[in-house]
C-alpha cells in the first residue's frame, strides 16, 4: 500500500485532516493534524484516525499504522 493511498483514506475520513504518512508498504506512521480532533482525547483521536483505515486493516492489505501525532491545528501553535 502507498502512503498516498493511506492519506487520501485518512483525508476521505476526517475531511478537514492534514496527513502525513510514512513507512515501508506494510507498516507505517501517520501525522494528522484536524479541528475535529478539538476537545477529544488521545486515545478518540487516534481511534478516529485508525477509523479511516479499518477496512484495510482487516484485509491485511495495511499491516500496521502508528499514529505518531493527533494534533489540532491550535495546538501546533
Amino acid at each position: 500500500m502507498e502512503t498516498s493511498k493511506i492519506e487520501e483514506l485518512i483525508k476521505a475520513g476526517i475531511p478537514d485532516a492534514r496527513a502525513t504518512v510514512t513507512g515501508d508498504g506494510r507498516h507505517f506512521e501517520a501525522a494528522v493534524i484536524s479541528a475535529a480532533f478539538e476537545g477529544k482525547s488521545l486515545i478518540q483521536r487516534h481511534r478516529m484516525v485508525l477509523d479511516t483505515v479499518q477496512a484495510q486493516i482487516a484485509s491485511d492489505e495495511l499491516h500496521a499504522l502508528s499514529i505518531t501525532s493527533a494534533k489540532t491545528p491550535d495546538e501546533l501553535g
